[in-house]
Protein backbone atom coordinates (compact mmCIF):
# COMPACT_ATOMS: atom_id res chain seq x y z
CA UNK A 1 0.00 0.00 0.00
CA UNK A 2 1.25 3.67 -0.71
CA UNK A 3 2.66 5.53 2.51
CA UNK A 4 1.21 8.60 3.71
CA UNK A 5 2.44 11.87 2.49
CA UNK A 6 3.99 12.69 5.73
CA UNK A 7 5.35 8.53 6.57
CA UNK A 8 8.94 7.61 7.44
CA UNK A 9 10.35 5.08 5.82
CA UNK A 10 13.35 2.86 6.12
CA UNK A 11 14.89 3.14 2.34
CA UNK A 12 18.39 2.81 2.49
CA UNK A 13 19.98 6.71 2.71
CA UNK A 14 22.04 6.25 -0.42
CA UNK A 15 25.44 7.77 -1.38
CA UNK A 16 23.43 10.21 -3.82
CA UNK A 17 21.50 11.59 -0.31
CA UNK A 18 24.64 11.70 1.76
CA UNK A 19 26.78 13.32 -0.99
CA UNK A 20 24.24 15.33 -3.76
CA UNK A 21 25.94 16.57 -6.78
CA UNK A 22 27.36 20.53 -6.18
CA UNK A 23 25.41 23.10 -7.74
CA UNK A 24 26.19 23.89 -11.09
CA UNK A 25 28.08 27.19 -11.91
CA UNK A 26 25.34 30.14 -12.79
CA UNK A 27 24.99 30.32 -16.75
CA UNK A 28 25.98 33.74 -17.88
CA UNK A 29 23.43 35.62 -19.87
CA UNK A 30 23.92 33.82 -23.59
CA UNK A 31 23.83 36.52 -26.43
CA UNK A 32 21.92 36.39 -29.41
CA UNK A 33 18.12 35.64 -30.05
CA UNK A 34 16.60 33.53 -27.37
CA UNK A 35 13.23 31.39 -26.72
CA UNK A 36 11.44 34.14 -25.07
CA UNK A 37 12.98 37.22 -27.60
CA UNK A 38 9.09 37.27 -29.37
CA UNK A 39 7.60 37.19 -26.18
CA UNK A 40 9.68 39.38 -23.42
CA UNK A 41 11.12 42.43 -22.81
CA UNK A 42 11.66 42.92 -19.85
CA UNK A 43 11.19 46.73 -18.86
CA UNK A 44 10.00 46.81 -15.67
CA UNK A 45 10.28 44.36 -12.55
CA UNK A 46 8.53 44.03 -9.11
CA UNK A 47 10.89 42.77 -6.99
CA UNK A 48 10.28 41.73 -2.96
CA UNK A 49 13.56 43.15 -0.38
CA UNK A 50 14.84 39.84 0.15
CA UNK A 51 14.84 39.03 -3.71
CA UNK A 52 18.65 40.53 -3.55
CA UNK A 53 19.75 38.59 -0.74
CA UNK A 54 19.58 35.19 -2.91
CA UNK A 55 21.95 34.36 -5.82
CA UNK A 56 19.74 33.64 -7.97
CA UNK A 57 17.80 37.03 -7.75
CA UNK A 58 20.90 38.29 -8.62
CA UNK A 59 21.32 36.72 -11.70
CA UNK A 60 18.19 37.21 -12.56
CA UNK A 61 19.10 40.61 -12.36
CA UNK A 62 21.72 40.99 -13.83
CA UNK A 63 19.95 39.45 -17.15
CA UNK A 64 17.87 42.79 -17.19
CA UNK A 65 20.12 45.75 -16.35
CA UNK A 66 18.46 48.36 -18.18
CA UNK A 67 14.65 47.61 -16.14
CA UNK A 68 13.10 49.64 -14.39
CA UNK A 69 13.19 48.16 -10.54
CA UNK A 70 9.93 48.58 -8.67
CA UNK A 71 10.88 47.25 -4.48
CA UNK A 72 7.17 46.29 -3.36
CA UNK A 73 6.19 44.51 -0.10
CA UNK A 74 5.09 41.35 -1.42
CA UNK A 75 4.63 39.82 -4.57
CA UNK A 76 0.92 39.09 -4.23
CA UNK A 77 0.04 42.45 -3.63
CA UNK A 78 1.28 44.64 -6.27
CA UNK A 79 -0.77 48.64 -6.39
CA UNK A 80 -1.06 49.10 -9.58
CA UNK A 81 -1.05 45.73 -11.28
CA UNK A 82 -2.91 43.26 -9.53
CA UNK A 83 -6.59 44.11 -8.49
CA UNK A 84 -6.69 47.04 -11.31
CA UNK A 85 -9.18 46.38 -13.55
CA UNK A 86 -8.11 48.97 -15.75
CA UNK A 87 -5.26 46.61 -16.62
CA UNK A 88 -7.41 44.17 -18.61
CA UNK A 89 -7.04 45.91 -22.05
CA UNK A 90 -3.46 45.82 -21.26
CA UNK A 91 -3.18 42.26 -20.62
CA UNK A 92 -0.59 40.83 -23.41
CA UNK A 93 1.81 44.02 -22.57
CA UNK A 94 2.30 43.72 -19.06
CA UNK A 95 2.75 40.03 -20.25
CA UNK A 96 5.54 40.98 -22.66
CA UNK A 97 7.54 43.62 -20.32
CA UNK A 98 6.64 43.16 -16.35
CA UNK A 99 8.77 40.19 -14.75
CA UNK A 100 7.93 39.66 -10.65
CA UNK A 101 10.48 38.37 -7.80
CA UNK A 102 9.41 36.92 -5.15
CA UNK A 103 10.70 35.03 -2.07
CA UNK A 104 8.60 31.60 -2.03
CA UNK A 105 7.29 31.50 1.93
CA UNK A 106 5.00 28.41 1.85
CA UNK A 107 6.54 25.30 0.68
CA UNK A 108 3.98 22.97 0.95
CA UNK A 109 3.36 19.87 -1.02
CA UNK A 110 -0.15 18.66 -2.18
CA UNK A 111 -1.13 15.35 -3.19
CA UNK A 112 -2.57 14.84 -6.28
CA UNK A 113 -3.68 11.47 -8.12
CA UNK A 114 -3.99 12.90 -11.61
CA UNK A 115 -0.85 14.48 -13.52
CA UNK A 116 1.00 14.04 -10.63
CA UNK A 117 1.48 12.24 -6.91
CA UNK A 118 2.32 15.29 -5.59
CA UNK A 119 2.58 19.05 -6.83
CA UNK A 120 5.83 20.67 -5.44
CA UNK A 121 6.03 24.25 -4.08
CA UNK A 122 6.56 26.46 -7.40
CA UNK A 123 9.13 27.92 -8.61
CA UNK A 124 7.28 30.69 -10.35
CA UNK A 125 3.41 31.82 -11.31
CA UNK A 126 1.83 33.18 -14.01
CA UNK A 127 3.52 32.93 -17.55
CA UNK A 128 4.79 34.96 -20.65
CA UNK A 129 2.40 33.01 -22.61
CA UNK A 130 -1.48 34.17 -22.62
CA UNK A 131 -3.79 31.00 -23.13
CA UNK A 132 -7.40 32.18 -22.92
CA UNK A 133 -8.48 29.18 -20.38
CA UNK A 134 -5.62 29.31 -18.22
CA UNK A 135 -6.54 29.12 -14.70
CA UNK A 136 -3.76 31.16 -12.65
CA UNK A 137 -5.32 34.50 -13.68
CA UNK A 138 -8.29 33.47 -11.55
CA UNK A 139 -6.24 34.44 -8.63
CA UNK A 140 -4.13 37.27 -9.69
CA UNK A 141 -6.59 39.65 -10.87
CA UNK A 142 -6.24 41.85 -13.80
CA UNK A 143 -2.98 40.86 -14.57
CA UNK A 144 -1.14 38.06 -15.15
CA UNK A 145 2.59 38.56 -15.55
CA UNK A 146 5.59 35.92 -14.91
CA UNK A 147 6.63 35.72 -11.05
CA UNK A 148 9.83 34.03 -10.41
CA UNK A 149 10.95 32.97 -6.83
CA UNK A 150 14.71 33.45 -6.62
CA UNK A 151 15.02 30.71 -3.45
CA UNK A 152 15.41 28.09 -5.68
CA UNK A 153 18.07 26.29 -2.85
CA UNK A 154 14.99 26.25 -0.47
CA UNK A 155 12.92 24.55 -2.84
CA UNK A 156 15.11 21.80 -3.81
CA UNK A 157 15.80 21.12 -0.62
CA UNK A 158 12.23 20.64 0.69
CA UNK A 159 11.52 18.87 -2.41
CA UNK A 160 15.11 16.20 -1.91
CA UNK A 161 13.47 15.87 1.64
CA UNK A 162 9.98 14.95 0.97
CA UNK A 163 11.08 12.55 -1.45
CA UNK A 164 13.32 10.99 0.60
CA UNK A 165 10.79 10.59 3.29
CA UNK A 166 8.02 8.95 0.84
CA UNK A 167 11.09 6.57 0.35
CA UNK A 168 10.38 3.84 -2.36
CA UNK A 169 7.35 3.31 -3.99
CA UNK A 170 5.48 0.06 -3.33
CA UNK A 171 2.39 0.06 -5.32
CA UNK A 172 2.43 0.90 -9.14
CA UNK A 173 -0.95 3.74 -9.69
CA UNK A 174 -1.78 5.83 -12.98
CA UNK A 175 0.75 8.79 -12.66
CA UNK A 176 3.64 5.83 -12.72
CA UNK A 177 4.67 2.26 -11.88
CA UNK A 178 7.85 3.14 -10.29
CA UNK A 179 8.25 6.77 -9.24
CA UNK A 180 6.81 9.89 -7.19
CA UNK A 181 6.01 11.89 -9.22
CA UNK A 182 6.23 15.90 -8.86
CA UNK A 183 4.82 18.33 -10.86
CA UNK A 184 7.37 21.28 -10.95
CA UNK A 185 5.03 23.47 -13.16
CA UNK A 186 1.65 23.03 -12.35
CA UNK A 187 1.32 27.09 -11.70
CA UNK A 188 3.64 28.28 -15.02
CA UNK A 189 5.51 26.94 -17.98
CA UNK A 190 8.73 25.49 -16.84
CA UNK A 191 9.97 25.47 -20.54
CA UNK A 192 9.69 29.47 -20.76
CA UNK A 193 11.08 30.13 -17.26
CA UNK A 194 14.06 27.84 -17.99
CA UNK A 195 14.44 30.97 -20.67
CA UNK A 196 14.16 33.28 -17.33
CA UNK A 197 16.66 31.80 -14.51
CA UNK A 198 18.38 27.83 -13.83
CA UNK A 199 15.57 26.76 -11.50
CA UNK A 200 14.75 24.58 -14.01
CA UNK A 201 18.09 23.48 -14.89
CA UNK A 202 18.44 23.09 -10.92
CA UNK A 203 15.32 20.86 -10.52
CA UNK A 204 15.55 18.71 -13.47
CA UNK A 205 19.23 17.83 -12.00
CA UNK A 206 18.11 17.73 -8.81
CA UNK A 207 15.81 14.89 -9.92
CA UNK A 208 18.68 12.63 -11.21
CA UNK A 209 19.81 12.01 -8.02
CA UNK A 210 16.74 11.17 -6.24
CA UNK A 211 16.28 7.54 -6.97
CA UNK A 212 12.55 7.11 -5.75
CA UNK A 213 11.07 10.43 -7.66
CA UNK A 214 10.43 11.98 -10.65
CA UNK A 215 9.98 15.65 -11.77
CA UNK A 216 6.83 16.37 -14.41
CA UNK A 217 5.80 19.69 -16.21
CA UNK A 218 3.30 20.45 -18.94
CA UNK A 219 4.37 22.81 -21.68
CA UNK A 220 3.19 24.64 -24.66
CA UNK A 221 6.51 25.97 -25.47
CA UNK A 222 9.90 24.63 -27.35
CA UNK A 223 12.93 25.74 -25.34
CA UNK A 224 15.56 23.23 -26.66
CA UNK A 225 17.81 24.53 -24.26
CA UNK A 226 15.97 22.13 -22.27
CA UNK A 227 17.59 19.25 -24.16
CA UNK A 228 21.16 20.24 -22.63
CA UNK A 229 19.99 19.49 -18.89
CA UNK A 230 20.58 15.36 -19.15
CA UNK A 231 17.38 14.08 -17.00
CA UNK A 232 18.44 10.85 -17.25
CA UNK A 233 14.64 9.65 -17.53
CA UNK A 234 14.01 11.32 -14.55
CA UNK A 235 11.64 14.49 -15.98
CA UNK A 236 8.62 13.53 -17.38
CA UNK A 237 7.56 16.73 -20.31
CA UNK A 238 3.63 16.47 -20.93
CA UNK A 239 3.39 18.71 -24.63
CA UNK A 240 0.06 20.17 -24.52
CA UNK A 241 -1.58 20.06 -27.92
CA UNK A 242 -4.98 20.87 -29.18
CA UNK A 243 -6.36 21.58 -33.10
CA UNK A 244 -4.29 24.10 -34.88
CA UNK A 245 -6.96 26.22 -35.77
CA UNK A 246 -8.49 25.81 -31.89
CA UNK A 247 -4.75 26.79 -30.74
CA UNK A 248 -4.36 29.46 -33.21
CA UNK A 249 -7.64 30.53 -31.17
CA UNK A 250 -7.32 30.37 -27.56
CA UNK A 251 -3.33 29.26 -27.28
CA UNK A 252 -1.93 32.92 -27.13
CA UNK A 253 1.35 33.36 -27.40
CA UNK A 254 2.37 29.91 -27.01
CA UNK A 255 4.43 27.62 -30.11
CA UNK A 256 2.62 26.22 -32.94
CA UNK A 257 1.52 22.64 -32.48
CA UNK A 258 3.20 21.50 -35.16
CA UNK A 259 6.64 22.51 -33.31
CA UNK A 260 5.41 20.87 -30.03
CA UNK A 261 5.08 17.95 -32.24
CA UNK A 262 8.19 17.87 -33.93
CA UNK A 263 10.76 18.65 -31.05
CA UNK A 264 8.73 14.96 -29.19
CA UNK A 265 11.54 12.82 -30.77
CA UNK A 266 14.18 15.13 -29.78
CA UNK A 267 13.16 15.65 -26.00
CA UNK A 268 13.14 11.71 -26.01
CA UNK A 269 16.71 11.33 -27.23
CA UNK A 270 17.68 13.50 -24.66
CA UNK A 271 16.73 11.27 -21.78
CA UNK A 272 13.00 13.01 -21.32
CA UNK A 273 10.16 10.27 -20.74
CA UNK A 274 6.88 12.75 -23.23
CA UNK A 275 3.74 12.00 -22.78
CA UNK A 276 0.85 14.20 -24.45
CA UNK A 277 -1.14 16.75 -22.80
CA UNK A 278 -4.70 16.51 -24.79
CA UNK A 279 -5.93 19.70 -22.28
CA UNK A 280 -8.50 21.26 -22.64
CA UNK A 281 -10.12 19.54 -25.14
CA UNK A 282 -13.03 22.42 -26.28
CA UNK A 283 -16.06 21.17 -27.77
CA UNK A 284 -16.78 22.61 -30.86
CA UNK A 285 -18.72 21.45 -34.29
CA UNK A 286 -16.65 19.46 -36.05
CA UNK A 287 -13.94 18.66 -33.03
CA UNK A 288 -13.93 14.64 -34.10
CA UNK A 289 -12.55 15.57 -37.43
CA UNK A 290 -10.18 18.19 -36.41
CA UNK A 291 -8.84 16.19 -33.43
CA UNK A 292 -8.25 13.09 -35.54
CA UNK A 293 -5.94 15.30 -38.31
CA UNK A 294 -4.00 15.77 -34.72
CA UNK A 295 -3.76 12.61 -34.16
CA UNK A 296 -2.22 11.93 -37.62
CA UNK A 297 0.04 14.31 -37.24
CA UNK A 298 1.20 12.95 -34.20
CA UNK A 299 2.04 9.40 -35.94
CA UNK A 300 3.34 10.87 -38.90
CA UNK A 301 5.88 13.27 -36.72
CA UNK A 302 7.17 11.06 -33.92
CA UNK A 303 9.67 8.00 -34.22
CA UNK A 304 9.52 4.26 -32.82
CA UNK A 305 11.13 5.09 -29.38
CA UNK A 306 8.95 8.14 -28.77
CA UNK A 307 5.60 5.84 -29.72
CA UNK A 308 7.13 2.89 -27.24
CA UNK A 309 6.98 5.47 -24.59
CA UNK A 310 3.95 7.55 -25.47
CA UNK A 311 0.99 7.99 -22.59
CA UNK A 312 -1.50 10.68 -22.49
CA UNK A 313 -3.95 12.89 -19.97
CA UNK A 314 -7.20 14.52 -21.55
CA UNK A 315 -8.76 17.14 -19.61
CA UNK A 316 -11.74 18.60 -20.57
CA UNK A 317 -12.08 22.48 -20.18
CA UNK A 318 -12.93 24.07 -16.88
CA UNK A 319 -14.02 27.71 -17.09
CA UNK A 320 -14.40 30.10 -14.55
CA UNK A 321 -17.50 33.30 -14.45
CA UNK A 322 -14.54 35.98 -13.25
CA UNK A 323 -12.17 34.69 -16.31
CA UNK A 324 -14.85 34.92 -18.35
CA UNK A 325 -15.93 38.78 -17.67
CA UNK A 326 -11.81 39.31 -17.86
CA UNK A 327 -11.39 37.48 -21.56
CA UNK A 328 -14.23 39.48 -22.30
CA UNK A 329 -12.03 43.03 -22.14
CA UNK A 330 -9.26 41.30 -24.00
CA UNK A 331 -10.02 38.70 -26.07
CA UNK A 332 -14.07 38.21 -26.78
CA UNK A 333 -13.52 35.88 -29.71
CA UNK A 334 -12.11 33.32 -27.27
CA UNK A 335 -14.83 33.56 -25.16
CA UNK A 336 -17.59 33.09 -27.63
CA UNK A 337 -16.11 28.83 -27.79
CA UNK A 338 -14.85 28.71 -23.95
CA UNK A 339 -18.27 29.99 -22.48
CA UNK A 340 -21.37 27.96 -23.79
CA UNK A 341 -23.97 27.93 -20.21
CA UNK A 342 -26.16 25.46 -22.59
CA UNK A 343 -23.85 23.25 -22.01
CA UNK A 344 -21.83 23.56 -19.04
CA UNK A 345 -22.64 23.29 -15.18
CA UNK A 346 -21.32 24.82 -11.77
CA UNK A 347 -18.45 22.88 -10.48
CA UNK A 348 -16.34 22.79 -7.28
CA UNK A 349 -13.03 22.34 -7.84
CA UNK A 350 -10.68 20.11 -6.07
CA UNK A 351 -9.49 23.61 -4.10
CA UNK A 352 -12.82 24.47 -3.23
CA UNK A 353 -13.38 26.96 -6.22
CA UNK A 354 -16.39 27.94 -8.22
CA UNK A 355 -15.79 26.88 -11.78
CA UNK A 356 -18.01 25.68 -14.93
CA UNK A 357 -17.43 22.51 -17.09
CA UNK A 358 -19.46 20.54 -19.49
CA UNK A 359 -22.65 18.96 -18.16
CA UNK A 360 -22.65 15.17 -16.18
CA UNK A 361 -23.62 12.93 -18.85
CA UNK A 362 -23.06 14.91 -21.96
CA UNK A 363 -19.04 15.20 -21.11
CA UNK A 364 -18.93 11.14 -19.93
CA UNK A 365 -20.24 10.41 -23.56
CA UNK A 366 -18.03 12.58 -25.25
CA UNK A 367 -14.95 11.67 -22.68
CA UNK A 368 -15.96 7.97 -23.85
CA UNK A 369 -15.63 9.20 -27.78
CA UNK A 370 -12.37 11.41 -27.49
CA UNK A 371 -11.06 7.89 -26.32
CA UNK A 372 -11.91 5.60 -29.04
CA UNK A 373 -11.51 8.31 -31.52
CA UNK A 374 -7.92 8.49 -30.16
CA UNK A 375 -7.36 4.85 -29.83
CA UNK A 376 -8.24 4.04 -33.27
CA UNK A 377 -5.71 6.85 -34.75
CA UNK A 378 -3.40 6.38 -31.82
CA UNK A 379 -3.61 2.76 -30.40
CA UNK A 380 0.03 2.47 -28.67
CA UNK A 381 -0.59 5.64 -26.95
CA UNK A 382 -2.21 4.60 -23.27
CA UNK A 383 -4.35 7.02 -21.22
CA UNK A 384 -3.44 7.42 -18.06
CA UNK A 385 -6.44 9.32 -16.64
CA UNK A 386 -9.54 11.53 -19.06
CA UNK A 387 -11.89 13.54 -17.11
Amino acid sequence: MHRGPGAVTSAPVTNLDLFPPPPAPARAPIPGPGPLDRLLKVARIYLEPGVVEHARGREILARFPDAERVEVPSHQNIPGLFGNAGNVESWNRIKGSTLVLGVKKTLSFIANDRSSDFIAPSTANGCVMACAYCYVPRNKGYANPVTVFVNIDRISEAVRKHAHKRGSKLEPNSVDPRCWVYDIGCNSDCSADAALSDNVRDLVRLFTTLPHAKASFATKMVNRELLTYAPQGKTRVRFSLMPHAQAKLLDVRTDPIAERIAAIDDFVAAGYEVHLNFSPVVLQEGWQAAYAELFQQVDDGIGAKAKAQLACEIIFLTHNAGLHEVNLRWHPKAEAVLWTPELQETKVSQGGGVNVRYRTGFKGRHVAEFKDLLARHLPYCRVRYAF
